[in-house]
């Protein structure tokens, strides 16, 4: 087609070819299409963005894509103000514009730009169609000389609005064609129709969307004060989050704050339904939709996330599916998650459950229950829970959690807070069994042992008429119907119940019914649930190692260890590896029970779980460890963290008392921590708080902290002995010896340190049938023979055979050495002094237990002790200690979880504070210094 004489006439106001013949280059109100936006004097300019934007002069396409409000506009208006140079720019704000209007325009904008378009290049002549041969002059003369080094910009604003096929394919055209003659700026509500993977692929698009549009708090903080608004951090943050940064968001709630005589109330309470954000909204996405997508949009809105089946059952049609993908791609505050699911902006969302309640007053509950169900069918348990609960339909949200075998998720995992959250607002009149097994799950799980049980004993009697039926199955019998889910949930309560209480058969029944409906509940199921055996191992082996039977516990703790790891099974093996610690310091390997304490300690730290890591009997057993080595102050800081009540997530394992914080609920740990405390209490020389500790202090509930959990033979044995030794200090023998009656003759342990204090009280005959009775176990390490050989030792001097004691006194020293167990030495009495310091003891002593003969001066002389240059800190205080154990950099470093180099810097401030230059002389100058 040859060039027409000038432009085609203007459209009309629907988009088709007018009839006024209004020549652009004339007309005032067109000539608006080619001027650059002003922006307003609160506009903020965000340099990230300019930088970003700068690259479309390096690249022929740039696509600046966002939703309705986001700042494509002033963004790309500032950034072309600011080049320096004529920007050819052209609003498209006409309703389908047809191509050969479309290319009057543009050519007219390069023409109103100074971009030398020759008249030559010629104009449409028809508003339907363009002639080829003209878009192959256009493309020629951009790409000739007149554009060499300096290529024209043309900005195309709102070109979502140019909805025709074969426009795009032209200006494809034409932009290959120019070369690097022509950069091209499109700003679009939608993903415009050129083929942007072959850009993309060829590294010729710089695109900037939505994600990068939204303002971040420091920028939301800047828009803020530019409206004269000064506003706390916090306030702020929270506006950018309901926001989600969206521009207009933030500058119209900005206005209509400042009308406010208390702006931060007004944006703290600000209604999302009744405001001009809404009025925004409404307007420019709600009210321009269909009416059934009007109605599709305000039916989601009680859905966080949403796919076309869910949004069908909640409307009832079937095509939601084109319908959610058409609002994607027109920006309409839909965005899309990938596979299929979508979710509204929360503004939005917020905007559109309002005007819900307002058109349909009482549908979201009804729209919540249906949703619950789909979900539910469909696999998806906590969406199901959330829309089950604002629905207030309790009793199919708790046979949901029940059904789905995922009553341990209360207890452990990212979501058990969230849970126990949810089902806080369960009201009392749901009834049923699913519903009595969620209260009884949340209140053991507080440790709550009055409510708890109670509630389990009602889901007992409603799923098999009695609880004690429940208990009472013979072996072979297999549960049927419906309710297998739910007994193995009861099942796993009921062994936790167990353990809270100390009732060992109790638990041992509870496993044993769930061994058996373990092939009757859905396959899969319990895979799905890797969390629900975790617990049930480690509640049973807490129980077994309560009642002593500290190998069978070992074998199911290890497996809980050794099960599936992840973030739903962290707290349970934490808690197993914990306990089996516990069982390690019980059998005397002090250094195998501080490695298994330190890997319970990372288990949960790895998770990011809320709350400080671990459940508190880890520090119980460090502590213990820090009393072997004699680190009394590292004991006492250990018992103190471990005194920290622990958070909701953590309580399965070592609930507080309701009474006392202080005190944990499960036994097994309030053992540990009051035999803990008794041993640092007579190490720290007072044996009556000691005493009080074992027999007379009272817990809020009124029950003696030690000796009145009799049921527990290795705590009765550890409460006989710090009882003896009290007595023993305070001069009391007799009453020494009638406390020992009480130690159990299977705990080597425990036979051995009653045998110590027979010695003591003048008995050596007792002492020696102990030992002699002695049964050696294979499991007992250096914490039982290291006493053992010192028994012995002392039995050979008091006999005056210094040969036999010199021997046992080695055997103690060569087992004691690699642990640096020096309490036992320190307890062993005066005695032992003058025999360290003869040849080969002295040797086998030195650097760990006593000061060596090539550590200190020649006898009578005194080493004058050096002040501190600088105090140490406390963490390089930890690292001494442990160079004090001949650590090495690494072991430090993963003993404390602090890098090597963190580890290293510490060791530096330690050489420069003493003084010293070497591991060796920093552990010699520490002790002088009374440091360790």
């Amino acid at each position: 087609m040859e060039p027409g004489p000038g432009p085609v006439p203007e459209p009309g106001p629907g988009g088709g070819p007018g009839c006024s013949g209004v020549d652009p280059r004339g007309d005032p109100f067109l000539r608006t299409r080619y001027a650059i936006p002003p922006r307003p004097v609160t506009f903020l300019r965000r340099e990230r963005l300019t930088r970003h934007l700068d690259r479309a002069l390096t690249t022929p396409l740039t696509i600046v894509n966002g939703a309705a409000g986001a700042g494509k506009t002033l963004l790309v208006a500032d950034w072309a103000a600011g080049l320096g140079r004529p920007v050819a720019w052209f609003t498209t704000d006409a309703e389908e514009l047809r191509p050969g209007v479309f290319w009057a325009y543009v050519l007219q904008a390069l023409r109103a730009a100074g971009v030398p378009v020759p008249a030559a290049v010629g104009s449409p002549a028809d508003p339907g169609r363009v002639d080829e041969a003209l878009l192959n002059r256009l493309a020629a003369e951009l790409s000739g000389p007149m554009t060499a080094g300096r290529p024209a910009v043309l900005v195309l604003d709102e070109f979502d609005r140019v909805a025709a096929p074969d426009t795009a394919a032209q200006l494809d055209f034409v932009l290959r064609h120019a070369g690097p003659g022509l950069r091209l700026v499109v700003a679009s509500r939608t993903e415009p129709l050129l083929p942007l993977h072959r850009y993309r692929a060829a590294g010729e698009l710089t695109e900037i969307r939505d994600a990068e549009l939204a303002f971040t708090a420091r920028e939301a903080g800047e828009l803020l004060g530019r409206h004269g608004l000064s506003l706390s951090e916090a306030v702020t943050d929270a506006l950018v989050d309901r926001t989600r940064g969206w521009a207009a968001g933030l500058r119209l709630c900005a206005l209509a704050a400042r009308e406010s005589p208390d702006p931060e109330t007004y944006l703290k309470e600000f209604e999302a339904g009744q405001s001009t954000v809404a009025d925004f909204l409404l307007a420019e996405v709600l009210d321009i939709q269909p009416p059934g997508t009007q109605d599709l949009l305000l039916r989601v809105s009680v859905l966080e996330r949403f796919c076309p089946g869910l949004a069908n059952a909640l409307t009832g049609r079937s095509d939601a599916g084109a319908v959610l993908a058409s609002l994607h791609h027109r920006n309409a505050f839909v965005q899309h998650l990938g596979h299929s699911w979508y979710r509204l902006h929360p503004l939005f969302g917020e905007i559109l459950r309002a005007h819900l309640e307002m058109r349909r007053p009482g549908l979201a509950p009804e729209l919540h229950r249906r949703a619950a169900r789909w979900l539910k069918a469909a696999g998806f348990l906590p969406e199901t829970l959330v829309h089950a609960a604002a629905a207030g339909d309790w009793e199919f949200a708790a046979d949901a959690l029940v059904g789905d075998l995922a009553v341990g998720q209360l207890f452990t995992g990212l979501r058990s807070a969230g849970l126990g959250d949810l089902f806080s607002r369960m009201p009392s009149g749901a009834t049923g069994p699913a519903p009595e097994l969620v209260r009884a799950a949340r209140d053991l799980a507080r440790g709550d042992l009055e409510r708890g049980p109670v509630h389990l004993e009602r889901a007992g009697k409603l799923l098999a008429g009695d609880a004690g039926d429940v208990l009472g199955r013979e072996g072979g019998e297999s549960p049927e119907g419906d309710r297998e889910a739910a007994l193995l949930c009861w099942a796993l309560l009921e062994v936790f119940a167990a353990r809270l209480t100390g009732a060992p058969a109790r638990a041992e029944r509870a496993v044993r019914l769930a061994g058996e409906l373990r092939g009757a509940v859905p396959a899969g199921l319990l895979d799905r649930h890797p969390e629900l055996t975790a617990l049930l191992r480690a509640h049973l082996g807490s129980t077994r190692l309560w009642a002593g039977r500290f190998e069978d516990a070992r074998t199911v703790l290890t497996a809980a260890v050794a099960g599936p790891g992840g973030a739903s099974t962290a707290l349970p093996r934490e808690d197993a590896l914990a306990q089996l610690a516990l069982i390690d310091q019980l059998n005397g390997w002090p250094g195998r029970a501080e490695h298994k304490a330190s890997q319970a300690l990372a288990e949960t730290a790895r998770y990011s779980l809320p709350g400080p890591p671990g459940t508190g009997l880890e520090r119980l057993v460090l502590a213990a460890v820090a009393v072997d080595r004699d680190e009394l102050d590292r004991a006492r800081g250990l018992l103190d963290e471990a005194a920290t009540p622990a958070p909701a997530a953590h309580a399965p394992h070592a609930p507080a008392d309701p009474a006392d914080p202080c005190v944990p609920a499960d036994p097994v740990a309030r053992a540990a921590r009051a035999v803990v405390t008794a041993r640092l209490l007579l190490a720290r020389g007072k044996p009556h708080a000691a005493l009080r500790a074992a027999d007379g202090t009272t817990r809020p509930d009124g029950t003696a902290a030690l000796a009145a959990e009799a049921s527990s033979p290795w705590l009765r044995g550890h409460a006989a002995l710090v009882t003896a030794a009290a007595h023993l200090a305070g001069g009391r023998p007799d009453a020494a010896a009638e406390a020992l009656r009480e130690v159990p003759l299977d705990q080597p342990a425990c036979v051995v340190e009653a045998a110590r204090m027979q010695l003591a009280a003048g008995r050596p005959n007792a002492a020696a049938g102990l030992l002699d009775a002695l049964r050696c176990a294979s499991r007992t390490g250096p914490g039982v023979s290291v006493r053992a050989a010192l028994v012995r030792a002392r039995s050979g001097h008091l006999a005056g055979d210094p040969a036999t004691a010199h021997r046992w006194l080695a055997v103690a020293l060569r087992g004691a050495r690699h642990e640096h167990l020096r309490r036992p030495f320190v307890e062993a009495g005066p005695w032992i002094g003058p025999l360290l310091d003869t040849d080969p003891l002295r040797g086998l002593a030195a650097g760990w237990l006593v000061t060596g003969s090539a550590d200190v001066p020649p006898p009578g002389a005194e080493e004058p002790v050096k002040e501190l240059v600088e105090e140490l800190s406390g963490r390089e205080r930890d690292v001494l200690r442990r160079l004090a154990r001949m650590m090495t950099t690494e072991e430090i470093a993963a003993d404390l979880y602090v890098s090597v180099n963190t580890v290293k810097t510490h060791l530096r401030n330690i050489y420069r504070k003493l003084d010293v230059n070497r591991r060796a002389d920093a552990v010699r100058r520490a002790r002088a210094l009374r440091l360790l």
